[in-house]
């Protein structure tokens, strides 16, 4: 399948603009005319290099960029054929490279070497022959950091598309796997693939994605997240509405689900669409260990979002408002924890929530050792001096340390900072109007979730609208063997995924 990208569809009776296409400069007659042109449309780079070579005593030349190609593939594709040639009349047959092919457009071997091609050119031709060597310095696919399971699969995405795209046929040997190769961003011209089952994904939604790629018009294509941005239906709101993975077996179950996915070369994350809010909250160890503990994990990490947006502002709102609530056994503890303190519950839980952000960024920022380091001494020594320096009581440490934990606890690193991100306000709300202020929040989230779509599927289904059968699959997790059906959000051409599974019973 070719590299370049160039096709048009239909949308609503309206044509779709051409991603991109090369102006025509015709190959010279002579192999001077042909170096200096490239060498000035790259801007006399030093690392362009040529090769005189001769074949049936006509001269000709190899130009390569030094920097994009494997040396050892240019022998071996070209130069070691090409002197033991004797009988052989025509130049292709020399040329062992797979990927071999041949023009007449200038601008398209100037491409061509930026993607590590070798361009041959001989003396009186009108043709360029051009075949692939590029450098390939791809790391091993090791399991992703942020996405580790017990159980299952070990293998992660890398930054090669190629090598990401190889990853999802190995685990998907069918012939309805579908990958279609756009070109973004104007000046990097990164290749970005389009990845789906022809007869799962809905076409609309393939078409809808495609129509958005093509709407991209940035100069570069830096990480998904440029992508993401230019995408998503509601770009200001502070949950996410792409799924990310690095996990090959987790796109794999998307894909056969019936969604489409997007990866980009030069990153090992993949885009998943559409998704709905419960999909965060699922993980691959959820269908590696028996159902009771998968839909129980399940459930914990829904309770770790609510936890983590709310736990802080009932702490403000108990202290500030409604200290009748606290048992009497417990009011003496708290009350001489914090009857010393001379800031307001609110401002102690901000330092607090300030002080684990620092420490969070601080860890990630710095190498993996001294990170741990910071971790440790910025949760004992600075939460124990803090204490005992009478800034903040020792409840409001608890209370921020379990949120830090919960939001920690989620599989989704983006859900893990909306949710640090949208508990601020409902602190502000707490300390303004106490339990009313939290509720007003938390009714104005839900609200807002309830108008949000992920390429037109609504944002907190199976719960609104209501689909009971999809149920099964999203707050916990039923036996695989009950779920016969693929989710109705996933937009899928065919829903039934399974017959009977466990006939032998009978």
């Amino acid at each position: 399948m070719s590299n370049t990208m160039s096709f048009s569809k239909q949308n609503k009776g309206k044509q779709l603009k051409t991603i991109s296409n090369e102006k025509m400069k015709t190959v010279y007659p002579t192999i001077e005319e042909n170096v200096q042109y490239i060498c000035a449309a790259l801007f006399h780079t030093s690392d362009l290099k040529t090769r005189k070579v001769t074949w049936k005593e006509m001269s000709g030349v190899i130009i390569y960029l030094e920097t994009m190609t494997d040396t050892e593939v240019l022998q071996r594709s070209f130069l070691l054929p090409l002197s033991e040639a004797v009988d052989r009349k025509h130049i292709e047959e020399i040329i062992t490279s797979p990927e071999f092919t041949k023009t007449d457009n200038l601008n398209k071997v100037v491409s061509a070497l930026l993607k590590g091609d070798c361009a041959l050119f001989l003396n009186g031709g009108t043709k360029c022959f051009l075949f692939k060597s590029i450098q390939v310095n791809a790391r091993t696919p090791e399991e992703p950091e942020n996405e580790k399971v017990v159980r299952g699969a070990h293998k992660g995405f890398v930054e090669n598309l190629d090598i990401n795209l190889n990853l999802i046929r190995e685990r998907i040997q069918n012939r309805q796997l579908t990958i279609k190769y756009f070109k973004l961003g104007k000046e990097s011209n990164t290749n970005v693939a389009i990845i789906y089952m022809s007869e799962l994904a809905n076409p609309s939604v393939v078409e809808e994605v495609q129509k958005r790629l093509e709407s991209i018009s940035t100069d570069m294509i830096f990480s998904p997240g440029y992508i993401q941005e230019c995408i998503e239906d509601h770009p200001f709101s502070p949950f996410q509405q792409i799924l990310f993975t690095e996990r090959p077996d987790r796109l794999e179950a998307h894909l056969m689900e019936g969604r489409v996915a997007i990866m980009s070369e030069g990153s090992s994350d993949a885009s998943i669409v559409p998704v709905t809010f419960f999909a965060f909250f699922q993980a691959p160890d959820d269908f590696n260990i028996r159902f009771y503990g998968g839909s129980f994990f399940r459930l914990l990490r829904l309770f770790s979002f609510w936890g983590a947006l709310t736990l802080p502002s009932i702490y403000i709102a108990v202290i500030g408002f409604h200290f009748e609530i606290i048992p009497y056994d417990v009011v003496t503890i708290v009350k001489s924890s914090i009857e010393n303190i001379p800031f307001p519950p609110f401002l102690e839980a901000i330092i607090m929530a300030i002080t684990i952000e620092l420490i969070r960024e601080a860890g990630i920022r710095l190498p993996s050792p001294i990170g741990q380091t910071i971790g440790i001494v910025g949760g004992l020594i600075i939460g124990d001096a803090v204490v005992n320096a009478g800034i903040v009581s020792n409840i409001v440490v608890i209370v921020i340390a379990l949120t830090a934990i919960m939001s920690f606890s989620l599989p989704s690193y983006e859900m893990g900072n909306t949710v640090r991100i949208l508990s601020l306000p409902i602190m502000i709300a707490a300390a303004t109007l106490g339990f009313v202020g939290i509720v007003f929040s938390l009714m104005i989230i839900i609200i807002h979730m309830c108008k949000l779509q992920s390429f037109g599927t609504p944002y907190i289904a199976p719960l609104a609208p209501l689909h009971i059968k999809d149920l099964k699959d999203a707050i916990v997790r039923f036996p695989i063997w009950t779920m016969s059906h693929r989710p109705k959000n996933a937009q899928a051409q065919k829903s039934v995924r399974q017959r009977a599974s466990r006939e032998w019973k009978k």
